[in-house]
């Protein structure tokens, strides 16, 4: 049996993917979590496959959660609207975990958890070109994600709450984000962010 444990910010998503999987005699999904951290703690489950959302709120960052992963397979979906937005950070984890796009078809999803449970090298060409092309990101995981809670509208309160932070730590982060892109609003920042792909 492989063992899965799915973390995706969607209920929905997240659901579908378990049940998807679930059909497969193969298949045993442990558990469906919806933040970073929950899925860091997983381990003690020894899944032998971990499937991410790259957005997936938490106090650790994809990029670091995917490092701290060692010892078991890690699969990336990534949204294929969202391809410029893939960090080289993670292509530059490939293969060590596999790189996936959402618009997959499930057979595709299914072989790659098999593939990445067996060791094998899983990266969705498309993603890894667009991720080159994008270059090299300035911003930390972390201010990729304050930056991504801004798009929204979000206040500074409102961002502090979603990931777990105080107002003052998101104030920091959005200086340094105004910092690294040499924007003067955050709208310039966004904007700078969005055309680079990094976010």
């Amino acid at each position: 049996m492989i063992r899965v444990v799915l973390g995706h910010r969607g209920t929905l998503v997240r659901g579908a993917l378990a049940a998807v999987l679930s059909k497969e005699s193969d298949f045993d999904v442990m558990a469906e979590l919806d933040r970073s951290d929950d899925v860091l703690s997983s381990v003690r489950l020894r899944p032998h496959v971990v499937v991410l959302d790259p957005q997936l709120p938490g106090k650790l960052g994809v990029e670091e959660l995917c490092r701290k992963l060692t010892g078991r397979g890690v699969l990336v979906l990534v949204d294929h609207e969202a391809i410029a937005a893939t960090s080289m950070a993670l292509v530059k984890q490939a293969p060590r975990i596999g790189l996936i796009a959402t618009d997959a078809t499930t057979n595709q999803f299914v072989e790659a958890v098999r593939d990445v449970a067996k060791g094998l090298p899983v990266v969705d060409v498309r993603l890894a070109v667009a991720a080159l092309r994008a270059g090299d990101n300035p911003l930390t995981d972390r201010e990729c994600e304050v930056l991504r809670q801004v798009t929204t509208g979000a206040t500074a309160q409102e961002v502090a709450r979603t990931l777990s932070l105080s107002a003052g730590t998101v104030r920091n982060y959005l200086s340094r984000i105004l910092a690294k892109t040499g924007a003067r609003s955050r709208i310039e920042a966004i904007r700078k962010a969005q055309d680079a792909g990094w976010i």
